[in-house]
């Protein structure tokens, strides 16, 4: 089955093929639009919203996710990929973050994922994953991308970064949110924006 992903990012198109073999993802950049939702899942519409409109009667999905940090606040939270400011530069967003959090005991923080589908039929669906965690007093490991070299996984010593994408994908906010997408892609559990109460925290 294609599925149709909003966006440009090859490390998030890595992942979503690893985690959903079974389709063909092709990746349609939803250039220009302007992700101004105070959350992650309207945003996640936002997107899949703007290229479902160029491939009606398939399967579209986006997905928007970010990093909170409980000691400030949920911050960096939907400006994640955009913390340190435009463009987005992700060691920027790694630095300031450490500076924001010297000298601070409570590293509690968190990974959430929305995904929103939609289908053919134009009905929309969104679906949430969330994993918990600490952020590291420095970063560690080389795969990944983004928040991922800082964020300890509850129950692991080893950054995201330092995981194998396989062990990564099990736990991380987007393989819970995408398991409960592809649900919905088998025809499982399939109705509509009831979908939107749906949070994947275990």
């Amino acid at each position: 089955m294609k599925l149709y992903v909003a966006t440009h990012n090859e490390h998030k198109l890595r992942e979503i093929s690893q985690i959903l073999p079974k389709f063909e993802i092709v990746a349609d950049d939803p250039a220009g639009v302007v992700e101004d939702a105070p959350d992650f899942a309207g945003n996640a519409l936002i997107k899949v919203r703007a290229i479902a409109s160029r491939h009606r009667g398939e399967w579209c999905m986006a997905d928007d996710s970010g990093l909170k940090v409980a000691a400030l606040g949920g911050a960096p939270g939907v400006r994640s990929a955009r913390y340190a400011g435009e463009p987005t530069n992700t060691p920027a967003n790694n630095a300031l973050l450490l500076k924001n959090l010297e000298g601070v005991a409570d590293r509690r923080a968190n990974f959430t994922c929305a995904v929103a589908l939609v289908g053919p039929d134009g009905r929309e669906h969104v679906v949430f994953g969330r994993v918990f965690g600490r952020i590291a007093l420095a970063p560690s490991g080389a795969e990944g991308f983004g928040y991922d070299p800082l964020f300890v996984p509850d129950g692991f010593e080893k950054s995201f970064a330092e995981l194998s994408a396989a062990e990564k994908n099990a736990i991380s906010h987007r393989g819970r949110a995408l398991a409960e997408a592809r649900r919905i892609l088998a025809g499982e559990g399939a109705d509509g924006f009831s979908s939107m109460r749906k949070e994947a925290s275990r």
